[in-house]
């Protein structure tokens, strides 16, 4: 029998803690704690979760500090190997904290309150879209022939789960992954951001079109650093692949 994965719930509030805790637990997963940033790095050694859940206000080191450490830590700072999944939970459900989130390599945004159902949604969906990169990670796994999709300059290698802007690589988190992997799939389909949710997350319904957007934002501004813009907008509607 497999163990349960181990998710680090990240917060100062030990009700809040708690209550994560018991719907976690409840949903199958082992679980540790952590009450501050400093204690959540030395726990990600220790333990080595395969998914964080992450208070963003915190004493010690806050959420976006922890995540760029977790994140350096990686090889190459990019999913595979050693990349852990992380979704930021925050009192303050601002624009501008859900942007710094994601921009920082988070995966996800939960405001609060939020219900322990739907805190359970986010996890399941977001170990759903991981397996293929633990797959991909896996020693001597091999190449499925013609995994990649291409673009003109665009190119993502599936099996590996990396990004290509001709020659430069482009590094997405699991979800930017999942977002420009969907556009691919069907190249000049619109895309609502109800379609892309689903594509990235699987689960639809717990997930904002604030988010989604602020997704596609990230991808489009780390491949604009690479020369390049594979996503346009159509306006009232979502989102489609360029044309090459």
């Amino acid at each position: 029998m497999s163990e349960a994965p181990v998710v680090l719930v990240v917060d100062d509030d030990p009700h809040i803690r708690e209550v994560m805790r018991f719907a976690l637990e409840r949903a199958g997963y082992d679980v540790a704690e952590a009450g501050d940033g400093l204690a959540a790095l030395r726990l990600c050694g220790e333990r080595r979760p395969a998914l964080v859940i992450l208070d963003i206000m915190m004493p010690e080191m806050d959420g976006t500090e922890v995540c760029r450490t977790l994140r350096a830590r990686e090889p190459g700072g990019a999913p595979g190997a050693g990349y852990v999944p992380i979704i930021f939970v925050s009192s303050r459900d601002d624009e501008i904290d859900r942007v710094v989130g994601l921009e920082v390599g988070g995966d996800d945004y939960l405001g609060k309150p939020f219900s322990p159902r739907e805190l359970v949604a986010r996890v399941r969906a977001i170990f759903r879209r991981s397996a293929a990169l633990a797959a991909a990670g896996a020693a001597g796994a091999p190449r499925a022939p013609g995994a990649d999709l291409r673009s003109g300059a665009l190119r993502l290698d599936l099996e590996g789960w990396r990004a290509f802007w001709g020659d430069r690589e482009v590094i997405l988190t699991a979800t930017e992954f999942g977002i420009l992997r969907t556009l691919m799939q069907r190249p000049g389909k619109v895309f609502s951001r109800a379609d892309l949710m689903d594509g990235a997350y699987s689960e639809a319904n717990v997930v904002s079109d604030r988010t989604i957007d602020s997704h596609v934002r990230r991808v489009r501004q780390k491949f604009a650093q690479a020369g390049g813009d594979p996503i346009e907008t159509v306006h009232g509607v979502g989102y489609q692949l360029k044309k090459p």
